[in-house]
């Protein structure tokens, strides 16, 4: 596979020493080890006021909206680590989604997720592992135009899942990744190559 495939991984986190920051790394080494070229943002290097359309009436997309826009647009692939805060996706990843299909002159509506194709995973010390929200990113992102990949991953009891060096501890859960991983950048490439 040749690394035209380009997909942009993020976590729905902020804070520094997140499960799902851990997670996405993850996941980002098994795309590239299927030959993919992989974009990782941290979301607090990018920061936006909450969804205002009386604040983008007046003063339009701000400008991280407009780089993540960006950013969204220039990969077919999108690779997120969503964490479950209250049985649902996290306000900063709701946040960024909402800012980011905001349509711009002479742009398609949806243009940053109309055809992508997103692997979705999480991590929460809970017994689920994030599962519940899942359900709802699979829904929005699949309701914006994108293809969320029927396999999905969630790590349980992510306080013990990550070893010192990054990986997961649990070797089924490593090859999980890897998996899913692959998987994205394979689809991505027949779809998008």
């Amino acid at each position: 596979m040749s690394t035209s495939v380009k997909i942009l991984a993020l976590a729905g986190s902020l804070r520094a020493e997140s499960f799902n920051k851990k997670l996405v790394r993850i996941a980002v080494k098994g795309a590239e080890k299927a030959g993919a070229a992989v974009t990782l943002v941290d979301l607090r290097d990018l920061p936006l006021p909450i969804y205002d359309g009386d604040l983008e009436a007046a003063s339009g997309i701000p400008e991280n909206g407009k780089k993540l826009k960006r950013l969204f647009i220039d990969h077919a692939g999108l690779m997120i680590a969503s964490p479950e805060y209250n049985s649902s996706v996290t306000a900063l990843l709701k946040n960024t989604i909402d800012w980011v299909s905001r349509p711009e002159p002479n742009e398609a509506p949806l243009a940053a997720f109309t055809g992508k194709v997103a692997a979705i995973m999480s991590a929460s010390p809970g017994a689920l592992g994030g599962l519940r929200g899942l359900v709802h990113l699979r829904a929005i992102l699949g309701n914006i135009g994108t293809l969320v990949l029927p396999r999905q991953l969630a790590i349980s009891r992510a306080n013990d899942a990550f070893a010192a060096d990054g990986t997961l501890k649990d070797p089924q859960q490593q090859a999980g990744i890897d998996m899913l991983a692959a998987e994205l950048a394979r689809v991505v490439g027949k779809l998008h190559g």
